[in-house]
């Protein structure tokens, strides 16, 4: 059976050594580290035989495990043993490793003991084991851990290296709102919420720290321009600037949140390049960019008339973009006639709906689609349920009326200011679920 038990570290060094039988000698340890450990990558096979001895290897991480004997055994038996054994000290020290291995050897040594009986596997089970061998396996830190102490112990921050240099200072702010929306026929809102995120692209020499101010109510109450309780729907402080009520929201975790607590300033150390600052959603005061006016009238069983008038309701300097209009249409459709007086309209069979696409549309403005649609007979006197008409668009501000009030950069080391850095603020709205029933 197994003769030997050896646990090596990368370099080859033992680690655990254990020989139950006389015929393995001290010169098969060094007879695997030259031959298996230090060949690297000419070791092709986990079975290596060695003047008559047959070397049974796994490796996990940077530790190897190796059964020696010099008897014919049964390799599948001795590579389920080595797993096992495997199995056993993670149960009791989580990982293997050259550090766990060494602070749990005399651990290791008294499993050993009871796992293999002169070379014969014994106990594997580690329900069994942990019965009469009760030690507690001593864990080491994980790096995840150590960096946290770290991070806690000197200040050091985690999600940004040192050392970054840039030529030319400069910040991308991209506000970006999904808009949903749920109209009546009437023109009634029935549901409407914003959700909103933050996306900033730093680009910014040295350890700078950020101030970002928005047009919150909380923010603006904080400064003496509203009391809590007394703004009202229109939600408009004392100046006259209309502020943003968010419901919720959530932070990258480069943000001081006691700061945000106590001062409701939003300030933070960012990561180098792309990442997430925010993400946020409201439900108040939502400007809908579009409106939907749909008319359905039904002629006869075998004709349809439909009419839709869309609305843009935002300033005539804006540009709304990429606007898709999607009218559903019955099953039993046969053929349709369109007429619209902007952009393109087709009837698209295997989608069972008209699609109206304009490229650009203006601020207050308003065009119509009519459609003439021609219906099969049917036997089946099940009404149309008559899907709600559904939008695509993307407009060039924010539906909530988020606003971004200041972006400050401070950078105490290196010898450049907040004029120094070059600000770029985009806001986009697009469409979420913007659906009106007909």
């Amino acid at each position: 059976m197994i003769g030997g038990l050896f646990v090596y570290n990368h370099k080859g060094e033992v680690l655990i050594s254990r020989v139950y039988r006389d015929d393995i000698g001290r010169n098969a340890v060094d007879a695997f580290r030259v031959n298996v450990i230090h060949a690297r990558q000419q070791v092709r096979s986990p079975v290596t035989n060695i003047a008559r001895t047959s070397f049974f290897h796994i490796k996990r991480a940077n530790i190897w495990i190796a059964a020696v004997t010099k008897q014919n055994v049964n390799a599948a038996m001795v590579f389920e043993f080595l797993l096992k054994i495997i199995d056993v000290m993670q149960s009791y020290f989580v990982k293997i490793s050259e550090e766990n291995i060494k602070n749990n050897f005399v651990l290791i040594y008294e499993l050993l003991d009871e796992i293999l009986d002169f070379g014969y596997p014994q106990h594997t089970d580690t329900g069994i084991l942990k019965t009469f061998i009760t030690q507690q396996g001593i864990k080491s830190a994980t790096k995840e851990e150590q960096a946290q102490i770290t991070s806690q112990v000197t200040g050091q921050i985690g999600w940004r290296r040192e050392g970054i240099k840039y030529r030319r200072n400069e910040l991308f702010l991209d506000v970006l709102e999904y808009v949903n929306l749920l109209m009546s026929p009437q023109g009634q809102v029935l549901s409407a919420h914003v959700a909103g995120k933050v996306v900033m692209k730093s680009y910014l020499s040295g350890m700078p720290e950020c101030k970002f101010g928005i047009n919150d109510k909380i923010v603006m109450e904080a400064k003496g321009k509203g009391t809590l309780g007394s703004a009202s729907d229109t939600e408009t402080t004392r100046s006259g600037k209309p502020v943003v009520v968010i419901d919720d929201c959530q932070f990258h975790q480069c943000v001081k949140l006691s700061k945000f607590e106590t001062e409701h300033s939003i300030s933070f150390i960012p990561p180098d390049g792309e990442f997430e600052l925010m993400r946020y959603r409201t439900t108040k005061d939502i400007s809908l960019p579009f409106r939907v006016i749909p008319l359905v009238r039904e002629v006869g069983r075998t004709k349809m008339e439909v009419k839709c008038v869309l609305k843009s309701n935002f300033k005539p300097s804006l540009l709304g973009q990429k606007i898709e209009v999607k009218i559903p249409t019955p099953l039993n459709t046969s053929g349709v006639q369109l007429i619209c007086l902007k952009g393109k309209a087709k009837y698209k069979a295997s989608e069972n709906a008209i699609v109206w696409k304009i490229k650009r549309m203006a601020g207050m403005k308003e065009t119509q689609l009519s459609a003439e649609i021609e219906l099969l007979e049917t036997d089946t006197k099940k009404k149309w349920t008559r899907p709600p008409i559904s939008m695509n668009f993307e407009v060039p501000f924010a539906p909530s009326g988020f606003k971004v009030r200041y972006l400050k950069v401070f950078e105490p080391k290196l010898n450049y200011s907040d004029h120094d850095v070059i600000k770029w603020v985009r806001y986009i709205g697009r469409s979420g679920l913007y659906e009106t029933r007909c």
